[in-house]
């Protein structure tokens, strides 16, 4: 009891806006992003409303308890989000799947994920990983959305160049508020521009709906044994490239046990699977969340408190932020990475004697390619990994010449 008692004094001492801030933004751009793709899939597959609230909820509930206990436990900001790529493998099976054996694939791929973790196998392979390669999986993924800050002002120049603006002010002033004054003044300029449809968004709290999975072979090996491929390798290992980039050394296994345990029990309420973020987590890892590493996982906390309230109205919250403008958030988004950005690239160059194996697997991921249904995460790594085990291995023949055995 006086131990809880400690670490809640310490939390306290440890909270910031920043923190807060970073942990709100990583919500916002989870809602206003990867929530489409979702809904998309439901759409396609006939889900009534009600359904597809139930599985919002699953996966609000699923992302905000793991990533709250994680980060209370750990003490590192551990952001943790439902499958976006799992959601979009879903867009093509879930229609031809009926759902109570989807139901059942997902409890497959979530007892794969979970049989992983427990193995402390991934930890393993991550240990190997070269740090420029993971570096340059990191700036990768992240390039992307900070050329889509600029890529905006072709769309809505005013609000975009006024958040620039801002950004550069503020983080001139105060460094550690900057985001913070963006997103203020971005939602000001958005309202005041009648850009946002607040007024369509209504409250109601969510009922979550149980449904009987049924075991099919079928089901399981065209989509449970993918879902978990994908989790794994275009969450997780971009997941925990982020934290080791943010010089966090945290193992693998206890957060893909719970995460996979989590998915396990959400499953049956519609939750195709909740794993470790990778884009939002460099938000809460890095110092806009606050100059200090070790007061960073408040904004963990915060990013699982603001989940679960969002799970517990269902839709309506992510529908609130869906209404506000695209621009905004991607504008948002990039801003914040920045930081996370320059982190990876240098890390990238930084090692030198690994430095063109970490440039092609910076590369290939912010190539954005798609090929044998695997994203550019992915191949990234995988093409990577291939040229620093060519580049760097010793091909000379272990055999003894002639004149040596002689």
């Amino acid at each position: 009891m006086q131990k809880q008692l400690r670490q809640l004094r310490q939390f306290r001492h440890d909270v910031s806006i920043s923190a807060f801030i970073a942990g709100l933004l990583a919500v916002l751009i989870s809602y206003a992003g990867p929530l489409v793709i979702v809904f998309q899939a439901a759409k396609l597959s006939g889900l009534s409303t009600q359904m597809t609230s139930s599985w919002i909820w699953a996966i609000s509930i699923g992302s905000g308890l793991t990533g709250l206990i994680l980060s209370w436990r750990l003490k590192v900001p551990v952001i943790t989000a439902w499958s976006t790529p799992g959601a979009a493998l879903l867009i093509g099976l879930l229609p031809h799947t009926p759902y109570p054996q989807a139901i059942g694939a997902y409890l497959a791929s979530a007892l794969v994920i979970v049989i992983i973790g427990f193995s402390g196998a991934f930890d393993r392979v991550m240990e190997r990983m070269p740090k420029g390669i993971a570096a340059a999986l990191l700036a990768g993924i992240l390039l992307r959305f900070g050329m889509e800050v600029f890529s905006s002002i072709s769309i809505n120049p005013i609000l975009v160049l006024v958040m620039i603006g801002a950004y550069i002010a503020v983080k001139r002033a105060s460094p550690r508020y900057a985001i913070a004054g963006v997103m203020i003044v971005g939602i000001v300029a958005a309202m005041l521009a009648d850009k946002t449809h607040i007024s369509e968004v209504t409250l109601d709290l969510v009922t979550p709906i149980f449904v009987i999975p049924e075991w099919s072979w079928t089901a399981v090996l065209n989509m449970g044994l993918p879902l978990a491929i994908v989790s794994l390798t275009g969450q997780f290992v971009p997941g925990m490239a982020v934290m080791r980039a943010s010089g966090y050394k945290v193992r693998a296994k206890e957060i893909i046990t719970t995460t996979g345990i989590a998915s396990f029990l959400l499953a049956p309420f519609g939750s195709h699977g909740v794993n470790l973020a990778a884009i939002t987590a460099a938000i809460c890892t890095g110092k806009e969340a606050n100059e200090d590493p070790a007061k960073r996982y408040v904004a963990g906390i915060f990013c699982g408190l603001i989940y679960i309230l969002i799970g517990l109205f269902g839709g309506a919250i992510a529908l609130l932020f869906s209404a506000l403008p695209k621009e905004l958030i991607a504008t948002l988004a990039g801003l914040a990475l920045i930081g996370a950005i320059t982190s990876g690239i240098v890390g990238m160059v930084a090692d030198e004697g690994h430095r063109d194996a970490s440039v092609i697997t910076f590369l290939a991921t912010a190539s954005g390619m798609h090929f044998l249904g695997m994203g550019s995460a992915f191949w990234g790594l995988g093409i990577g990994c291939l040229a620093y085990f060519i580049l760097h291995k010793n091909w000379s023949s272990s055999k003894k010449s002639p004149q040596e055995i002689a």
